[in-house]
């Protein structure tokens, strides 16, 4: 759209784009969507946003659940943001999951969408204890970017900038971002669709703080395992997802400011 005037905006995904670690589940979620949104209602105040995403979704649960709703939807613009989930667990293929997610670009931009999405960054870089799965993020990073070629989708390359890996931009969890992170997301988004008054200070990095302690970091690697590893491979060793019995905070498209009828 001339000037970034989108109408409808539809955002898929899991729990990034629900908005885990952007507020809570009593307050309510914001999250790299809602900000996005904000930046698209401050071009044109008559956007109607809705967010289908929920959280633990893998990408082909995004594709089999969520792209024909967002299809009826008939938007303008969409985001698809998954495959971390994929990336989590022992069995990742990425060339699965890459054509999972190019359904979902080309079927979007066969509607007449404009898609767009980001890359995933180096989770080595934030948990030390995640560098074996390096390999996998910058192996579906390049396949995003390849798919996203083929389709004329618009790529935010949240993976690039050395900023990322402030331990700042991330939840304790160190598996969603931050306010601060999806602050970052929703702007590196806004950069790449050229939205008047975007810039690249997304990349740039926070202001400096003081160092940690001698030894924290290995203290703090350890009680990451215990409080939140653990218990995630624990569901996963059970099937279970934290996502079951969840449903899209925003199933139908509304203004920013509008609250949704429905609730998860």
């Amino acid at each position: 759209m001339p000037n970034g005037e989108y109408l409808r905006y539809v955002a898929l995904g899991d729990s990034q784009t629900e908005g885990l670690g952007d507020g809570d589940d009593t307050a309510g979620l914001r999250g790299f969507a809602d900000r996005l949104a904000g930046h698209l209602t401050a071009v044109n105040p008559g956007l109607q946003y809705a967010n289908l995403a929920v959280r633990g979704r893998q990408a082909g649960q995004v594709r089999a659940e969520q792209l024909g709703p967002a299809l009826a939807l008939r938007p303008d613009l969409a985001t698809v943001v998954a495959g971390v989930n994929d990336i989590l667990r022992p069995r990742f293929d990425a060339v699965e999951v890459a054509e999972q997610l190019e359904e979902m670009f080309a079927a979007l931009t066969a509607a007449g969408t404009h898609v767009a999405t980001v890359t995933f960054p180096d989770l080595g870089r934030v948990v030390p204890l995640a560098r074996p799965l390096s390999p996998r993020i910058a192996d579906l990073n390049d396949r995003i970017r390849a798919a996203a070629a083929r389709h004329g989708v618009t790529v935010a390359e949240t993976a690039r900038p050395a900023a990322v890996a402030d331990p700042r931009m991330w939840t304790t969890d160190r598996l969603h971002a931050s306010a601060v992170g999806h602050e970052r997301i929703a702007a590196a988004l806004a950069h790449a669709l050229h939205l008047p008054g975007s810039d690249d200070t997304w990349t740039h990095p926070l202001p400096p703080q003081a160092a940690a302690p001698p030894g924290s970091a290995l203290a703090a690697e350890l009680r990451w395992f215990a409080t939140f590893l653990g218990p995630w491979l624990g569901r996963r060793l059970r099937g279970r997802s934290s996502g079951d019995g969840r449903t899209a905070k925003r199933p139908q498209l509304l203004p920013l400011s509008a609250t949704p009828s429905e609730t998860r």
